[in-house]
């Protein structure tokens, strides 16, 4: 081609000095409208048809993959090969000019296949998280991992163009520093074997909620990257932690209460065991007509156990109480506070207000019926009580 054109050029009377300079012209010429064209086709063309028929199938993980960044990039490394194809027509193999213009061609060609590599990691990362199989499964790390292998082994081949050595000695020469590479990517490697332990043990996924003290964490898993784990707290404060600490240290994951639909109460009330006693005929007979007491118990009734049978009855009628999970009221351990009766059920939902509201609407119903028991609540005495009692002077408070 170059001798044909330049002896057109000779043909129609040009000098030969001239020639060269209009041969390299044109060719340039030539060049930089080929890419223009080049680039025009797949900005209106090419980039359209591939989104048409990937919105045309049922499939959507297409879409994701062959976005349009992802093709954008593809028309950039058409441009580069465009380059280094026509690069020869342009300047002689043996100039100088050639050989850097060359090297600065593949070097771009490079760049831009670690750029279409990323993005292919970032388009498969987003797949995983709205596939089925695989959306519970924290593979972001692994993807980031992957996008750190390629830019690593992308500025390798850079170096290795730049100063025209073969990448695989650059590759042994990095053989000796492994030690230092290591401690640059201790945090990534870790970040990446516990990624890989939290998946695999199914340990934690985003939308989890977790408590960990030690890092001030109690909320949402908004984000699991390679290096940290961003938590929601409930104040919205945003708590990091790094992914092995979930792997070395205890962590409360609350997503088997989640998945339940019920979430526990447990909580006690001290009786004061001086008011534990028979209940009298008369008190019997007024817990049976109020419905306290059933009627067929006989004459010899104590009061706390008719309140505890009559407390469980009336959480099973309650329409907020779980009944298909554990519920019962039971005793524990006198200590010198009284007698502890502790209530253990769940509340039917896991939202945080209407539980705290059944909490609370539950044990103020029981502060307010346990005289109808003849039970009192134990409370350590105040200064009041000491008043009223007329114990001590009131002239000394």
């Amino acid at each position: 081609m170059e001798n044909y054109l330049t002896s057109l050029l000779r043909s129609l009377g040009i000098e030969s000095g001239t020639v060269a300079i209009l041969y390299w012209v044109i060719v340039l010429t030539g060049i930089v409208l080929l890419i223009y064209c080049s680039r025009i086709l797949c900005s209106r063309a090419l980039i359209p048809f591939v989104k048409m028929l990937t919105r045309k199938t049922e499939t959507k993980w297409d879409e994701i993959l062959l976005n349009e960044a992802t093709l954008r990039i593809m028309c950039n490394m058409i441009v580069a090969v465009i380059i280094i194809a026509l690069l020869p027509f342009v300047l002689s193999k043996e100039s100088v000019i050639y050989t850097f213009a060359a090297r600065l061609c593949w070097v771009y060609l490079t760049v831009v296949s670690v750029q279409l590599a990323c993005s292919l990691f970032a388009a498969l990362n987003l797949i995983s998280t709205e596939a089925e199989r695989t959306k519970n499964h924290t593979l972001q790390g692994v993807f980031q991992m992957l996008k750190i292998i390629a830019i690593c082994i992308g500025a390798i081949i850079v170096a290795s163009i730049v100063i025209d050595k073969n990448p695989m000695k650059l590759l042994a020469g990095l053989g000796a520093s492994a030690a230092v590479l290591m401690l640059v990517f201790k945090d990534s490697i870790m970040g990446l074997v516990a990624g890989v332990q939290l998946s695999a043990n199914d340990m934690l996924r985003p939308g989890d909620w977790i408590t960990m003290p030690k890092y001030d964490a109690d909320g949402f898993v908004v984000d699991v990257t390679l290096t940290t784990v961003k938590v929601r707290n409930w104040d919205n404060t945003i708590s990091t932690i790094p992914p092995y600490a979930l792997v070395s240290d205890s962590f409360q994951n609350w997503r088997g209460m989640w998945d339940s639909g019920g979430r526990r109460i447990k909580r006690s009330i001290f009786i004061d065991m001086n008011s534990v006693a028979f209940c009298s005929e008369e008190k019997r007979k007024e817990l049976i007509e109020k419905g306290y007491l059933s009627a067929d118990r006989g004459d010899k009734v104590v009061n706390l156990t008719a309140f505890r049978e009559w407390l469980e009855e009336w959480l099973h009628n309650h329409p907020s109480v779980n009944n298909k999970m554990t519920l019962l009221v039971r005793q524990l351990q006198p200590t010198p506070q009284g007698l502890p009766l502790e209530l253990y059920f769940f509340y039917d939902g896991i939202n945080w207000v209407p539980y705290e509201h059944l909490q609370a609407e539950v044990f103020e119903y029981l502060f307010a019926v346990l005289p109808e028991f003849g039970l009192r609540a134990f409370q350590a005495p105040s200064g009041s009580d000491f008043l009223n009692n007329r114990r001590i002077p009131s002239h000394l408070y």
